[in-house]
């Protein structure tokens, strides 16, 4: 099914300009179609949509002098505004937005009609799609790290940006002081719980693996111990060179705006693929979502280690290992 976007240049609603065009943030399900991929480079943080346009052929995170820009807008607002700041220092071309009214897509085209010329807006299927010309936005959040009040350096648009996760908090307190051996931050953010983890001395290796490149680049400001190593990749595919001891999470929940438990799942799933025969899984999660079966399924040992009305941590034990 054709997309917004396309369906806005196919109708004559947006001209893309000629030469070399750079999408910013698309989704792993974006119609580029009306684009042409050989003059195309896509600007994303995450591995998944990294994966995706590479497998397709696109250009990935490639430094380049654009005609244009496409922005697909993210949900948090500083991630917007940032996301359109990195395209007009890319760019004197226009920026053509395009955005979900859920996603608060009116309320930044207003933003946008204050400091430079915009085109009508197109609105289709819940959303909208409009053109920049001109403007200045060097005033608005930049797409990397900043150090906040509280000593964490964050990015805009990260899992738990404004302060620390209160799962994570939960976990990271409920933790053995006694913790030893290579552990695997599955979902590692911006190093809040590989923080925790460096504080057992008889931890040797945290691997912190990410999806968002921002993310990872702030917890690597936060974190400054040899022992942990940063991987930009899915934490779904991410497999490391031999098994690990633990892996700890505090695993993704929502596609979107949508609650979807089948990403804490997969989690789950992944996690006991990379650990020792007799390894362990350290997992928080919200106490309505439906886990246990999976972790059953997947472990031959299963506790409730620690609960509050709001949290569950659950400790796992000794992977089942299938053939075939």
């Amino acid at each position: 099914m054709a997309g917004r976007l396309s369906l806005a240049v196919d109708n004559g609603h947006v001209v893309l300009p000629d030469g070399a065009i750079v999408v910013i943030e698309p989704r792993e399900d974006s119609d580029l179609s009306p684009l042409d991929s050989a003059e195309t480079v896509i600007s994303t943080r995450f591995a998944t949509v990294a994966a995706r346009f590479q497998g397709a052929g696109w250009t990935v995170n490639q430094e380049v002098t654009p005609a244009g820009a496409v922005v697909v807008l993210p949900r948090a607002r500083d991630a917007q505004k940032a996301c359109l700041r990195r395209a007009r220092s890319l760019t004197d071309g226009p920026i053509i937005v395009d955005g979900d009214k859920t996603d608060g897509v009116d309320a930044i085209l207003k933003e946008c009609r204050k400091r430079a010329e915009v085109s009508d807006a197109w609105s289709k299927a819940h959303g909208k799609v409009f053109t920049i010309t001109g403007g200045r936005f060097d005033d608005w959040p930049e797409l990397e790290p900043t150090e906040g009040s509280d000593g964490w350096w964050r990015a805009p648009g990260v899992f738990s940006g404004d302060g620390v996760d209160k799962a994570s908090a939960f976990l990271a307190d409920a933790l053995p002081k006694d913790l030893k051996g290579r552990v695997v931050d599955l979902g590692a953010g911006w190093g809040y719980l590989t923080t925790a983890l460096l504080d057992r001395p008889a931890v040797t290796q945290v691997d912190m693996v990410e999806n968002d490149a921002l993310a990872l680049d702030a917890a690597q400001r936060n974190i400054t111990d040899a022992r942990a190593g940063p991987h930009w990749a899915d934490a779904l595919n991410w497999v490391p060179e031999t098994p690990v001891d633990h892996v700890v999470t505090n695993p993704p929940f929502h596609v979107g705006r949508a609650t979807d438990p089948k990403l804490g799942q997969g989690f789950i799933r992944a996690a006991a693929a990379m650990l020792k025969p007799r390894g362990q899984l350290w997992l928080v999660a919200n106490r309505h979502l439906p886990y246990e079966e999976t972790l059953k399924d997947a472990f031959r040992t299963l506790e409730l280690h620690a609960e509050t009305s709001s949290f569950k941590i659950f400790h796992a034990s000794s992977p089942n290992r299938r053939k075939g």
